[in-house]
């Protein structure tokens, strides 16, 4: 079917005042030559009433509530023709309205939905879920509300108005207008279609939205873990006594560097994580918060040298509590007193335990993988960078090994 117009008209019907002095908010829906008059089941002062743009003028209470409710109705009626439209079959303006006012009432839109999710999210906090996590969600929603408005001129959509050129065109206007990069477009897209998928599999939409929509790619970006250069400069540096907060740091990031804990389990490990096996060594033993997946490695001297020094009886975790912004600061403040060059944060002491401390000396990636608490060695594959050194000292085995065969031509 060609629809060469469609259009919704709000007016009000000034010959029934109500009792208050308000009066009806009606609409009319025109499909090409059909039309079709519905009850917005609204009123309004008369006065506050614009019908150029069909909105109650002003910022009074009266005026935001029922704006609200004629965006949400407005929606309805789009979600409504865009859904017959998909059908392919022939429909008027009485048609839109049936499917309107039935769908009404039950209809749940991508924002709401999304608000919803996020919700679920926040109670979960502490749980199985980290804040940083329900910040992205947060930013999504940020950049689509915006996207939203500029496209639609509502508050929200239904998800039968997205189509494959609305994820194309949000994805342009994140990039180009609010200047995000790729990275964080490809989070927010991620997000989108999650929440699309959520939407078709709980009934909310009658498609599988934007399923063979293709991601763009990952940029692909090596862990910065230290050379040995710099992991010497850092540990041998000495720190003034008057800057313990920079001490304590370095200590952390040491112990980051001999056991591959990320500052998200640092904080939460405790005296129970810690056991010494039949031949008398300690091992640290625990589950990581961003997976859950357990996590154990035998400590090294120096490691154990660490927990000595901060032994406390009185004190549940193992070291005393830095918060992350804390550690942040100061390790950009350790890079400049040690004087090297190349950006730290205190991830790069996970980094440096997978290829400097472990790699380097000959540990297999799959014992790597363990120690990391990673569930899958293809993420360690990505940690445990080859070396230069790793790289010669490999290629003196390989040649050590074949040094008694012949090449027979």
């Amino acid at each position: 079917m060609k629809v060469e117009k469609f259009k919704v008209l709000l007016y009000l019907k000034k010959s029934s005042l109500d009792k208050s002095g308000k009066a009806p908010i009606m609409g009319r829906i025109t499909v090409n030559n059909s039309i079709s008059q519905f009850s917005c089941k609204l009123s309004c002062t008369p006065t506050l009433w614009n019908p150029r743009e069909s909105r109650l003028d002003g910022k009074s209470r009266e005026a935001v509530e029922v704006n609200q409710k004629i965006d949400k109705l407005l929606l309805g009626v789009h979600s409504a023709f865009d859904s017959l439209i998909e059908r392919k079959k022939p429909f008027d303006a009485e048609s839109v309205k049936v499917l309107f006012q039935g769908s009404m009432n039950s209809q749940t839109t991508l924002l709401a939905l999304l608000d919803s999710y996020m919700d679920g999210l926040r109670a979960r906090i502490g749980i199985d879920v980290a804040p940083t996590t329900l910040g992205s969600y947060k930013y999504t929603h940020r950049t689509l509300s915006k996207f939203i408005k500029k496209k639609f001129k509502t508050k929200d959509v239904a998800f039968g108005q997205l189509n494959e050129q609305f994820i194309r065109e949000y994805q342009d206007f994140i990039s180009l207008e609010l200047g995000y990069a790729m990275d964080g477009v490809r989070h927010f897209l991620a997000i989108l279609k999650k929440m699309c998928k959520i939407a078709f599999k709980e009934g909310y939409s009658e498609k599988l939205h934007f399923a063979y929509y293709k991601l763009p790619k990952q940029k692909e970006t090596t862990p910065k873990a230290l050379s040995r250069e710099s992991f010497e400069k850092i540990r041998d540096f000495e720190i003034p006594e008057n800057r313990r907060s920079h001490r304590l740091t370095r200590d952390l990031f040491l112990f980051a560097c001999y056991t591959g804990t990320s500052y998200a389990d640092i904080v939460r490990i405790t005296g129970e994580n810690l056991y010494t096996d039949e031949e008398g060594s300690l091992w640290l033993k625990y589950r990581r918060k961003k997976t859950d997946f357990q996590a154990r490695v035998k400590l090294l001297p120096e490691a154990i040298a660490l927990l000595d020094k901060y032994k406390d009886e009185n004190r549940e975790s193992l070291f005393p509590i830095q918060s992350a912004e804390v550690v942040q600061l100061n390790m950009r403040g350790l890079r400049i007193m040690a004087d090297i060059k190349q950006p730290i944060s205190y991830h790069s002491g996970r980094h440096s335990f997978a290829s400097l401390v472990t790699l380097e000396e000959g540990v297999p990636i799959e014992t790597i993988s363990r120690m990391l608490g990673h569930s899958n060695i293809r993420t360690t594959q990505v940690y445990a960078r080859v070396t230069p050194k790793k790289l010669f000292d490999d290629m003196d085995k390989f040649i050590e090994a074949t040094s008694d065969l012949k090449l027979v031509l």
